[in-house]
């Protein structure tokens, strides 16, 4: 996937949902009361008969005469609307906004090597700026796993030898691999490639955590937590591990300390 065009299509999802919200509920109306038809169901809001009187609440320092305004009901179709189709639209714009800005702050570090187009359109100091940007980002401490300079030089280099069939960022990756003369660019590459842009694995430590401690946690100690939480969540891997020859291993070893 060419990242770039993901995040024209998150932009322009993002639009069509703001859209929706203020003139969608018509064309919704109308598919849903085409689909009544076909199910022969009559297509009308249920107005519910167990109305609550509703009260304007007053504020400490208004007077009773002349606050007893009446309150406006809203129709059952309106309060749907408001209460439930709103709602659900406001949640997926959200949604999708949050997921939009992800993609901007990994473009803001890593958009310069996205396609061919982008990094041969950069001049000398755009291009050096993006590489001192990119090596700050990736730098703990004082150490970073790229160097600017040597990022740099060899930038300069693919812009010149760079063939135009490999435009996205995996055919650039696989370009310098087979080169085997860019091991600098080769490693920033690998590095776009394989950060996840939308982390998922957070979430599902939460959820496994939550299992254990609500039925484990009163008899383990915080050790033996984390490691059912790590086994949990890696269930896949260990599916794959045979347990006999660890525990033979590690039994012979306790033995050898014994003696």
């Amino acid at each position: 996937m060419r990242i770039d065009e993901a995040m024209s299509s998150v932009g322009a999802l993002v639009e069509f949902f703001k859209d929706y919200r203020e003139n969608g509920f018509g064309k919704a109306l109308d598919c849903v009361r085409a689909i009544a038809s076909d199910l022969e169901i009559y297509p009308v809001f249920v107005e519910k008969n167990n109305k609550r009187k509703v009260v304007k609440k007053r504020h400490f320092d208004e007077n009773d005469i002349g606050s007893s305004e009446p309150v406006h009901e809203l129709s059952p179709q309106e309060s749907f609307r408001i209460q439930y189709f709103v709602y659900i639209v406001d949640q997926a714009i959200g949604s999708f906004e949050r997921r939009f800005e992800r993609y901007k702050q990994y473009e803001d570090i890593f958009g310069f090597l996205f396609t061919i187009e982008k990094l041969k359109s950069m001049n000398t100091s755009k291009l050096k700026s993006c590489c001192k940007n990119l090596e700050n980002r990736l730098q703990n401490g004082h150490i970073s796993d790229i160097n600017a300079d040597d990022l740099f030089n060899k930038l300069k280099l693919l812009q010149k030898h760079l063939p135009v069939e490999h435009n996205t960022a995996n055919g650039i990756l696989n370009f310098q691999k087979m080169m085997n003369t860019y091991p600098v660019s080769c490693l920033a590459y690998r590095i776009l490639l394989i950060i996840p842009i939308i982390v998922a694995s957070a979430e599902k430590s939460f959820s496994k955590l939550k299992l254990l401690k609500s039925y484990l946690r009163s008899t383990m100690s915080q050790e033996r937590l984390n490691a059912l939480a790590l086994i949990s969540i890696e269930n896949e891997f260990l599916e794959n591990i045979d347990y006999e020859s660890l525990i033979d291993e590690f039994s012979s070893k306790n033995a050898r300390s014994c003696l």
